[in-house]
């Protein structure tokens, strides 16, 4: 049996430093929104505080139950369903912004599709440990791992939510190769995933705009361009120091939700490089930690899970930071931790509650 260790001190202070970071943050591109819509310059910041306690006490949740119990399969199949019924619901829900992707109960949302990737995560550290030896056999190894993949995939497509199902799709991807799936599959998996994706991406008259917009912003520089100018404007305006903290100007009715999706480029213009950098670096540092947890994983179904779950917060960090910086095209994918938003948030901290969770029995 593994020896139980302390949990990863390093994993947990960069968690709770982004998670404070974050706080800072949303009160500063918030106030002045809040006050013009809602008459209090603290609503997003009491909303997000709020949060963040509901979160850290699902991450002490999750750090102190014993992983293997998730290994069961009456506990992963139940999740499974669980996530498909919301998943299909939401569906036929009343629409926000034209889209079908949150469930809401008064005051309070919740988005599946952010459920969907610890759903799909746990499924496959499950699948993967117990196929090990056999992982290359399409039958009994690929196809069901696949059949997830493009079930969940088309679940949250259909919302409409392109890139949320993309993410879920290449986190699931990556996971499959470190378990050693072989390139060809991947390769056939492309002739058969890009032809889809490009159907996607143009038939719909918004997405085609928003490639056009990423590709030549200053062609439609007052509608589709318009979101990346201004990001681009206000990351530019920084420079190396920034104007200082609560004294940016995009985010006063200029930049798009500079609270929640382009909260990276008010952290840009407000502490410049300098503060940036410091962003990216905190998440550089978990991506370690967890990837040193998952290595050090007593089983398999422990490394897959954490190198899993450390994977979709990075990468999900990484697609806001490029979006910001016109690295993407625009696409609404919130910064863990420090964007504002409950359901990415509390499922956020309950992934590194079960990354910390398997790095105290390390081997």
């Amino acid at each position: 049996m593994a020896k139980k260790l302390a949990s990863d001190t390093t994993l947990f202070a960069v968690t709770v430093a982004l998670l404070g970071f974050g706080l800072v943050m949303v009160w500063s591109a918030s106030s002045a929104l809040a006050q013009e819509a809602h008459g209090n310059a603290y609503y997003f910041l009491l909303r997000q505080a709020a949060w963040a306690g509901l979160g850290l006490a699902a991450m002490v949740a999750a750090l102190r139950m014993d992983y293997r119990t998730l290994r069961q399969p009456a506990v992963v199949y139940s999740v499974l369903i669980v996530t498909t019924l919301l998943l299909i619901v939401v569906l036929f829900l009343r629409p926000v912004n034209d889209t079908h992707r949150w469930i809401r109960l008064g005051p309070l949302s919740f988005q599946p599709a952010e459920m969907a990737k610890l759903a799909m995560i746990l499924f496959l550290a499950y699948h993967l440990e117990r196929r090990a030896d056999r992982v290359n056999e399409f039958l009994p190894s690929l196809f069901p791992a696949l059949l997830l993949l493009g079930w969940f995939g088309f679940l949250i497509f259909i919302q409409p939510d392109v890139g949320t199902a993309a993410t879920l799709v290449a986190i699931g991807c990556v996971m499959l190769f470190l378990a050693g799936v072989r390139l060809r599959y991947f390769a056939a998996l492309a002739v058969l995933g890009l032809p889809l994706l490009y159907q996607a991406v143009t038939a719909a008259a918004y997405r085609r705009d928003r490639i056009e917009a990423f590709l030549n912003p200053w062609s439609d520089a007052r509608g589709s361009g318009y979101q990346i100018i201004q990001s681009l404007i206000a990351v530019g305006t920084g420079g190396v120091t920034g104007v200082g903290l609560m004294e940016g100007r995009q985010k006063l009715f200029y930049l798009p939700y500079p609270y929640s999706d382009f909260v990276f480029a008010v952290i840009g213009e407000e502490l410049g490089l300098l503060g940036a950098a410091a962003v990216v670096a905190g998440f550089l540092l978990l991506l370690w930690r967890g990837l040193r947890a998952a290595w050090q994983a007593p089983d398999p179904f422990a490394m897959y899970l954490a190198a899993g779950l450390t994977l979709a917060i990075v990468l999900q960090a990484f697609i806001n930071v490029s979006v910001v910086l016109g690295l993407l095209p625009t696409k609404g994918i919130p910064l863990p931790f420090v964007s504002a938003g409950g359901t990415s948030l509390v499922l956020t901290l309950v992934a590194v509650g079960m990354v910390l969770n398997v790095s105290q029995h390390a081997d």
